[in-house]
């Protein structure tokens, strides 16, 4: 069952942020927190006039992560003394200044970020991406979401699928994911799916990843100012969402799925000597898992009754 919005209503959704966001670079001299009203005004200096907004949770903690204000204190200040708060926040943006993005959207601070943050953004991410999605046949959309702070897509073509095992049906296909908020990078990868416990597995070596960080924007003077959003995209930045067209075309290419396809048939022939557990735990160090990711794949490699490599795979997903 498809989880989410259809490919139009995400398509809506992120035309009609892009007409309700605001970007700006400024002086953080020229910003000021006022906490007297509910939940907090945010106010930016734009020459004589002066923009008010409200904040959001990520952005609250992106300037508390700047001004090195350990989180919790900045909650106790939130709650429990507003005016020690502005007084912190303000008082650090005269004493240290520094230039900052701040990402507005419908009238809330969004995200309060470096200057060197480079907009790659879901509208431009999914117009790369939905037209080589309407080019696949039997592609099926899984999942399709924005949220405040990501943007998830994870599709799969049905048509082109193969056995790892007598049963044991996979089928190609591609997630997709972005943060606007600096939560994460804009990624592409390729997707192994399992029909028999509807998990995933990402293909790393056919992935593509780009981080939010390019130059500093070119600096007027200590003034604040916005960024409009018919500004074009930067040569490296239209190459980027180039490649993104071809991973997406190569995580539905068939001569690539059948590699990976192939290498799974071979982790069945693999054993996990004579102790499994050993194996996750050597995993789990590896991939930093806490105790209860390492109990649950143990769990699950014991479930699943397969002791090879592909079991502990398949051990991992499922987890």
């Amino acid at each position: 069952m498809k989880q989410g919005r259809t490919l139009q209503e995400l398509g809506q959704e992120l035309t009609r942020q892009r007409e309700a966001r605001k970007d700006f670079i400024s002086d953080t001299r020229s910003l000021a927190m006022d906490s007297s009203a509910p939940g907090g005004r945010f106010l930016i200096a734009l020459g004589d006039d002066t923009q008010e907004y409200t904040i959001g949770e990520t952005a609250h903690q992106q300037i508390a992560a700047r001004l090195q204000i350990p989180y919790r204190y900045y909650q106790k200040m939130q709650k429990e003394y507003p005016t020690l708060l502005d007084e912190n926040v303000n008082g650090w943006f005269r004493q240290s200044p520094a230039r900052r993005m701040i990402r507005v959207l419908d009238g809330n601070v969004r995200a309060f970020l470096s200057d060197r943050y480079r907009r790659l953004d879901n509208l431009e991410l999914c117009a790369a991406v939905l037209p080589v999605i309407q080019e696949m046949r039997d592609a099926t959309i899984m999942s399709c979401e924005v949220t405040e702070s990501h943007l998830y897509l994870k599709v799969v073509n049905k048509k082109l699928k193969a056995e790892v095992g007598v049963g044991d049906v996979v089928q190609a296909g591609f997630v997709v994911s972005n943060s606007e908020v600096g939560l994460g990078s804009l990624k592409v990868e390729p997707l192994i799916y399992r029909l028999v416990c509807k998990n995933g597995l990402i293909v790393k070596d056919f992935a593509q990843k780009k981080y939010h960080v390019g130059r500093q924007v070119a600096a007027e003077d200590d003034a604040a100012y916005e960024l409009y959003s018919d500004e074009t995209l930067a040569q490296d930045d239209k190459a980027f969402f180039m490649k993104v067209q071809d991973t997406v075309r190569c995580a539905v290419d068939a001569a690539k799925f059948h590699v990976t396809v192939d290498k799974m048939r071979e982790a069945m022939e693999i054993p996990l000597a004579d102790n499994p557990v050993q194996a996750v735990e050597e995993l789990a160090d590896r991939f930093l898992l806490t105790q209860n990711e390492r109990g649950d794949v143990l769990r699950q490699l014991f479930m699943g009754g397969d002791n090879s490599r592909y079991g502990l795979i398949n051990a991992v997903t499922a987890a």
